[in-house]
């Protein structure tokens, strides 16, 4: 059973992108250069649109 849907692969898909051309920023505003924290921002916008992701887990805050 897959965990994610399609919308949430292409949704970090998208900001992997960002991140790679330098365009993707934080809630601070600050150039995010790590790929985890780029998988996390693309999951949590994901999640705002409504696509099949899982709940944040209890590590994650």
């Amino acid at each position: 059973m897959n965990k994610y849907g399609p919308k949430a692969s292409e949704k970090v898909e998208k900001t992997l992108h960002e991140m790679k051309e330098g365009k993707l920023k934080s809630g601070s505003g600050k150039k995010v250069t790590s790929r985890k924290q780029a998988i996390a921002i693309g999951l949590s916008e994901a999640r705002e649109a409504g696509a099949k992701v899982p709940k944040r887990s209890a590590k994650a805050h």
